[in-house]
């Protein structure tokens, strides 16, 4: 059997240098699969360890956790397939980790958006890797002594993960009515949270003291730092296996195999500037809507992004961090060309990402953010799908729902926290229907089951079903959406962050748009984006958007 990601052929002749600079060994087609397997499976397991491990429900259950690898010079070498919003955004956290003079034994936390994180519910840990040295390069080396006092960092082990609450305003930290970042909970910057193989206890003291219901919080961190560990220990099995030149080489590899893959892709596409318009239904503040703007330009094997012309910095919390908008765009060129390309650096480096400074899409501190992460990341791949769909339209499907559908529930006195994004409709593809009740876009999450979520907390689950009909009718249907009801049997505060209340997802081709979304709280509408307190036996109920159709509905073949 013939594996369709292998390399066909390694280039011979001398021996190559890798991303340190040093001379390092040829690596041939069998070995470079082996280990590109290898290190993408010790980033699923890293993942699995976070997972099975965690406390919350949003992460054992829902999976809202991301891992991945990174090679010494910061690059991502393997990643799990978990959040594409979460894993685009990794590469600057790992970025101002290196800045802070990270030691082996170190454990880095960090979530502040303007210093490598996304939002602050997303907690992330970057871990510095240095097996020891003394491996030989035929494999089987010593795993004791080494030769000097500290071993060198050979890359960087992280887990991303979204805490339930980190402080802030409302619990949960996604109040829908920020103004700035203060409100939204504890901003960490790249901060030590285990020294030389020690948990720094005035550090995590300091963090649970400023969240609510911190043993969850503990046992999740707990976690995080277990999936570091994981990774760590596969490593230097790795490691023992190859030879450290090897294993070392093989890094630079994966990365340039996957490069060469996607600069083909892109080859295939024709030249030219492409351009699209999209818009978010306001920010909180203002019901206006609000422009992002692109122009794509494809020229040869590279991909440019620029968001010229895109709003201005928002007072409400949709301004989304550079590394989000840069995470959306890659999310897009990866769907555009082949998903099956192994995922690291490589496939990031024939795309360039130009945003207008102090825009919505890279904000000044202090900003605030919440929404910008899960919302505003979802209309930029939107935006720039709808760009390139002038280039490859056999490739891109209609709009699918285009948010996230964020739901979070708290108890006023910090006694639980619930969070959930809600699947709705998948634009139907140039081939095939969209797909009904899924994450779509920057999401990848799974739902919460009714049978958890009433177990965990005072929550009721009233009805949990498909809209039918809501995806857009067209030659090719697109998905529909779902509706969500739940009562909440305890006084709490809720807060909804969710788009596509007002515009449709569109269809294309004379497809029709799928219907918009909903909320309600009891049998009143209730904004797209609003935070209220709550009594004892109130019901909300979301109602998410429908995918878009593709195609004349009258060519429709049943």
């Amino acid at each position: 059997m013939t594996n369709s990601n292998a390399p066909d052929s390694v280039d011979g002749g001398s021996d190559v240098a890798d991303s340190s600079g040093e001379t390092a060994p040829e690596i041939d087609p069998v070995t470079l699969e082996v280990l590109r397997n290898q290190l993408e499976g010790v980033a699923e397991e890293m993942g699995r360890t976070l997972i099975r491990s965690a406390y919350s429900p949003n992460i054992k259950e829902r999976r809202d956790c991301s891992t991945a690898l990174f090679d010494a010079g910061g690059r991502m070498i393997a990643q799990a397939e978990h959040i594409p919003v979460h894993l685009g955004a990794m590469p600057a956290a790992v970025d101002a980790v290196r800045e802070r003079d990270p030691r082996p034994g170190d454990v880095f936390v960090l979530n502040d958006p303007f210093t490598g994180g996304t939002h602050l519910p997303d907690v992330t840990m970057v871990s510095p890797l240095a097996p020891p040295d003394g491996l030989d390069e035929s494999g089987g080396g010593e795993n004791g002594e080494t030769d000097s006092d500290e071993p060198e960092i050979v890359g960087y082990a992280v887990s991303r993960a979204h805490h339930a609450d980190v402080g802030g305003a409302t619990p949960g930290s996604m109040p829908a009515n920020s103004r700035e970042i203060y409100q939204e909970g504890l901003r960490l910057p790249p901060t030590r949270l285990v020294a030389d193989g020690d948990v720094r206890e005035d550090v995590r003291s300091l963090l649970l003291a400023n969240v609510r219901n911190p043993r969850e919080r503990r046992a999740d961190l707990r976690a995080q730092l277990a999936a570091n560990e994981r990774a760590e220990n596969r490593l230097v099995a790795l490691f023992d296996e190859h030879g450290r030149e090897t294993a070392r080489a093989g890094f630079d590899a994966v990365i340039d195999y996957s490069r060469e893959r996607i600069e083909r892709e892109i080859e295939a596409l024709p030249d030219g500037t492409y351009e699209a318009t999209d818009v978010l239904e306001g920010d909180g503040v203002t019901d206006e809507d609000i422009a992002i703007e692109v122009a794509v330009t494809i020229d040869g094997a590279s991909i440019d992004v620029d968001f010229e012309g895109t709003a201005a910095q928002l007072e409400g919390n949709l301004n989304a961090p550079l590394a989000v908008a840069t995470s959306a765009v890659y999310f897009v060129v990866r769907c555009l060309t082949d998903p099956e390309i192994p995922p690291n650096q490589g496939c990031y480096e024939p795309v360039s990402v130009r945003v207008p400074e102090g825009s919505l899409l890279d904000p000044r501190p202090p900003a605030a953010v919440v929404g910008g992460n899960v919302e505003t990341s979802q209309r930029v791949t939107d935006v720039v799908f709808a760009a390139l769909a002038r280039a490859a339209p056999d490739r891109v499907p209609a709009q699918g729902q285009g948010t996230m559908n964020n739901l979070t529930i708290g108890g006023r006195d910090g006694s639980f926290t619930y969070y959930e994004t809600i699947g709705g409709g998948f634009g139907a593809r140039p081939d095939r229907d969209g797909m009904d009740g899924v994450q779509v876009g920057m999401t990848n999450t799974l739902n919460t089951p009714v049978e958890a979520l009433e177990a965990e907390y005072p929550l009721r689950v009233e009805r949990y079903a498909l809209r039918p009909d809501s995806g857009g009718r067209g030659r090719f249907d697109g998905g529909d959406g779902l509706e969500r009801s739940v009562t909440v049997e305890t006084d709490a505060t809720v807060s909804l962050l969710t788009e596509r209340r007002r515009h449709r997802p569109r269809g294309v081709g004379g497809g029709e748009d799928g219907e918009p979304g909903e909320n309600l709280i009891d049998d009143a509408q209730a904004p797209a984006k609003t935070t209220v307190d709550v009594e004892a036996g109130t019901t909300v109920t979301v109602r998410t958007p429908g995918g878009g159709g593709h195609g004349d509905p009258d060519d429709r073949e049943e």
